[in-house]
């Protein structure tokens, strides 16, 4: 109970609740989302995929030029309505449109709540929140589609209504909350607001911000691997694939819950840039292992490699981006990272390509291989960044 009590009080009320409302929005999420396919025609999730990947530069910017606060409920309650449309709507046009509104809402919320997390928090304590931030949305993923079967997803509109009820009642307690904490002043004591114009000409001319979200790009190539193209390959490769496949799914989940704080520990005496190659040589070392694996348990050890892969990279790569962003363009440039979404666009379509014309262990492998090549991005961004001053000998240092 006194670890918990002092972690309470080492940050702001605000970060804890948007650690809170990550976990119990993902569970509200991954309740319903995975059986949105029986709504919707296969392209209309890639066109949602495109949506947010090109929403989240616009919110992040338009949370720089105005409110943080605004954005989010906008976002939020936004969201709401989307998920009371999933349930009521049948008429493949309005469907296609909620869920391009769908990546929309998700790309302006949650850049902008990694936002203010971030302006809440000492600079040395952000990775840790990231951290513990991906840490929430993971435990919520495990928890939402058993949820979602309890509910009976798939027989009825329920889990939508209560998706969007839960988006509801979680903008009215953080509206609740930023008022009473005072963020309005918080927000009011910036001195300089940056236009959409503005912020895309900072973010076009940064070299830096563009060779992470090169990086990003592959490493969202390789990472949509463990979910579609996994999928096809287990069920043409294995008896009873999709069972496998489920269990896989769990396995990732459950390693991020048991891992993600202790890894994060031993990522703070390292480089961020460092956190980075190491996740995509695990990443790399588990897509490998789908392909060539000639049994369960082997499946299992590539999963939970390319999980500790995913550990050490996303927390470090959203820290990167932290701690480039100029004060005043600190959403534009948490937008601007959601750029990134578009390899997994890319991935999906690139590795059903590969499975269909080669075989799984070339497929992957070749994958994985583009993957690798994100760390020459992330090394060249990095130092940049130094050569300019952005990487603070704070995050390079190891530990004294």
């Amino acid at each position: 109970m006194n670890r918990i009590q002092i972690f309470m009080r080492s940050y702001h009320p605000i970060v804890l609740s948007l650690l809170v409302g990550q976990m119990i929005s993902r569970i509200a999420t991954s309740m319903s989302m995975p059986f949105l396919a029986l709504y919707l025609a296969r392209n209309t999730d890639m066109s949602a995929a495109l949506a947010g990947t090109f929403g989240g530069f616009v919110g992040g910017a338009l949370s720089d030029r105005y409110s943080r606060r605004l954005i989010m409920f906008i976002s939020l309650f936004a969201w709401s309505a989307v998920f009371a449309g999933f349930a009521f709507t049948k008429q493949p046009v309005l469907l296609l449109l909620l869920s391009m509104l769908n990546g929309l809402c998700r790309s302006w919320f949650e850049p902008v709540a990694q936002v203010l997390m971030g302006d809440l928090t000492e600079p040395e304590r952000r990775f840790n929140v990231f951290s513990m931030r991906y840490l929430m949305g993971n435990v919520g993923v495990s928890v939402g589609p058993l949820l979602g079967v309890y509910l009976g997803v798939g027989s009825g509109p329920l889990p939508f209504l209560v998706t969007g009820l839960i988006y509801l009642l979680y903008g009215l307690v953080l509206f609740a909350m930023m008022n009473a904490f005072g963020i309005k002043d918080i927000e009011g004591a910036k001195k300089e607001r940056a236009t959409i114009g503005s912020a895309w000409h900072a973010v076009r001319r940064d070299r830096v911000l563009q060779l992470y979200i090169a990086g990003a790009v592959l490493v969202g190539i390789g990472y949509s691997q463990h979910a579609v193209t996994l999928s096809q390959h287990l069920q043409g490769n294995f008896e009873q694939g999709a069972q496998i496949f489920g269990w896989l799914l769990t396995s990732n989940a459950m390693t991020v819950i048991l891992l993600q704080l202790p890894l994060s520990k031993l990522a703070e005496k390292f480089s961020t840039i460092a956190s980075i190659h190491a996740g995509n040589a695990l990443f790399a070392v588990g897509l490998v292992g789908f392909g060539l694996s000639p049994n369960v348990p082997l499946l299992f050890v590539s999963m939970i490699l390319f999980t500790i892969g995913e550990i050490l990279n996303y927390p470090a790569a959203s820290m990167l981006v932290d701690r480039l962003a100029p004060e005043h363009l600190r959403g534009a440039y948490f937008g601007a990272q959601t750029f990134g979404n578009f390899g997994a666009f890319l991935g999906p379509l690139l590795g059903g390509w590969l499975i269909d014309t080669t075989t799984g262990a070339a497929a992957f492998s070749l994958i994985a291989a583009i993957l690798l090549c994100s760390s020459f991005f992330y090394g060249s961004g990095g130092r940049q960044a130094a050569v300019r001053g952005s990487d603070s000998p704070a995050f390079r240092a190891a530990a004294p």
